[in-house]
């Protein structure tokens, strides 16, 4: 008898906690609410209101997004090797890109010098969205510290996964995931003028990366420093 109890107790506490860790997916979570924060956000831009635009994509991660978990779905390396995007057993820090985006003159190389600093705590993933060939030529500066992946939506038209994150946020957009997979925080890209200084560019997007891996390992007095002296010249 006591073993029956126990049996049950357990099968009750794992489909309860099956049913916890299923509705905190980010595709569920988002894909709840993504229909009207695009017809919101589309409207906001429309009007030039990029405030109103900025508040609503704050309130979606905030409120929806953050505390979820994310989806594991087939991913392909350049060398083509299919992967499971779980594969990575570290904390991750990702970033959705596609071959078409134009990085800023100082994005990749401080990346670069982010990832070669705290590889060995942080797995650092580029996803592309894209062909393999379209890869391979946008990913030639990237550090090899980097980890390099693509999904090619003609092998993958039936993943609702992929066509979420692909659509629902845009790119280039960081997730900044925890060892257990869980979203703590999702932010867009670096906005300047395309012009922009090299070294300008470079400071902007170096600050906006070592806030977020912040977020993923506890920085030394050494890195705040750094960071809070590019934050006050």
């Amino acid at each position: 008898m006591g073993r029956k109890l126990l049996y049950l107790f357990l099968l009750i506490t794992f489909s309860a906690q099956s049913q916890i860790e299923q509705g905190s997916l980010f595709s569920e979570a988002i894909g709840k609410n993504i229909k009207k924060y695009t017809r919101n956000s589309q409207n906001a831009y429309a009007n030039q209101d990029f405030e109103r635009a900025e508040f609503l994509f704050d309130s979606l991660i905030n409120n929806v997004v953050n505390g979820s978990y994310l989806d594991n779905f087939k991913v392909r390396k350049l060398s083509g090797k299919k992967m499971q995007l779980y594969k990575f057993e570290k904390p991750v820090f990702l970033m959705t890109y596609a071959s078409w985006c134009t990085p800023g003159v100082g994005e990749i190389p401080a990346l670069n010098e982010v990832a070669e600093k705290y590889y060995k705590d942080i797995d650092f993933v580029v996803l592309f969205w894209d062909s393999k060939e379209n890869v391979r030529k946008s990913t030639r500066d990237y550090s090899r510290k980097i980890n390099i992946i693509y999904v090619d939506e003609k092998e993958n038209k039936n993943d609702h996964i992929v066509e979420i994150m692909k659509h629902s946020l845009g790119f280039p957009t960081s997730f900044f995931i925890d060892e257990n997979k869980r979203i703590l925080d999702v932010r867009r890209g670096v906005l300047h003028p395309y012009n922009e200084k090299y070294e300008i560019s470079f400071e902007l997007n170096y600050n906006s990366f070592l806030n977020g891996i912040s977020l993923l390992k506890n920085l030394g007095d050494e890195e705040k420093d750094h960071f809070a002296s590019k934050q006050n010249p």
